[in-house]
């Protein structure tokens, strides 16, 4: 059961859940004692019992192209884990274009499916550096009770265009906290035949997925393009692509990305402040040049 701590003075709240801290960690010894990935095809009964799946076969079997399961070691009562493809190694950036689209309409799918839980956070870590503890390419979900703060950004204005289509935009913020951080949101809140502003992620169409499949995989390949380049590190040069990215919980929803380039220091982690060491302006005019 997570534990909810509040900071009286400042609203923010910290969960504790021990039971994160027995989580494998590909990253610095055996990812499981007999050296197998459970993520991959053929291990279904090594991981939790599957909530849903897309793909064919008989539930915790293969046959499956995405996969819905609970996680393990979860950090609030409701987390699942979705795990992304039966392949190792690609994830959304190499998938094929209609695989990221069923990708999607499957976190919008479980986003509904808890929408009236609490409030659903669904993210991914992709890499090491990002947090990921297995290697295998999967997002997450969590849900978080209503009465809990989150200390969670707001859409920003449309700034700094990156990429757009019928649906969607991509731009990086002025009020960007990270190099060549990307924000992708749609492009109205009101379209043709809905009613109310104000959507959340769960509203979104079949027809706007395959929208949002293609501007966000464009935009994961710009930034794996631009991580390339070590003039913006100051992670280990040879560091693989690592990336984090958020759907907004709230309505007025958004998709922010984050390329992990740079390490956190005491100054930010001191006050608050973060620093930027790469112009939102100049990281718009670099993304867009880039042909994917």
């Amino acid at each position: 059961m997570a534990k909810f701590v509040p900071d009286v003075k400042t609203q923010r709240w910290i969960i504790i859940s021990q039971t994160r801290s027995g989580r494998p960690d590909e990253h610095n010894g055996p990812r499981h004692p007999e050296g197998i990935c459970v993520f991959c095809p053929g291990n279904e009964g090594q991981t939790p019992s599957e909530i849903a799946r897309v793909g064919e076969g008989e539930k915790n079997q293969p046959g499956w192209r995405i996969r819905v399961i609970p996680n393990k070691y979860p950090i609030t009562d409701i987390h699942e884990v979705i795990i992304h493809s039966p392949d190792h190694q690609k994830d959304i950036q190499e998938f094929e274009l209609p695989h990221v689209t069923s990708l999607l309409q499957v976190l919008r799918d479980r986003f509904q499916a808890h929408h009236a839980d609490g409030q659903v956070m669904i993210f991914c870590n992709h890499g090491a550096h990002a947090g990921a503890s297995l290697n295998h390419p999967h997002s997450q979900l969590v849900v978080i009770p209503r009465q809990i703060n989150l200390d969670a950004l707001v859409r920003e204005p449309i700034m700094n265009v990156v990429d757009d289509n019928t649906y969607f935009v991509t731009y990086c913020p002025d009020f960007s906290q990270w190099p060549y951080e990307v924000w992708i949101a749609p492009k109205d809140d009101l379209p043709a035949g809905r009613q109310g502003g104000g959507l959340v992620f769960g509203d979104s169409k079949d027809e706007e997925l395959k929208d949002l499949a293609m501007i966000l995989q464009n935009a994961l390949k710009r930034l794996k393009t631009i991580y390339k380049d070590p003039t913006v590190h100051n992670v280990h040069a040879e560091t693989p692509f690592a990336y984090n990215f958020y759907i907004h919980h709230a309505k007025s929803w958004f998709i922010r990305i984050i390329p992990r380039m740079v390490h956190r220091a005491g100054f930010e982690l001191g006050t608050g402040l973060s620093v930027n060491v790469v112009d939102p302006t100049d990281a718009a005019r670099e993304l867009s040049s880039i042909h994917v």
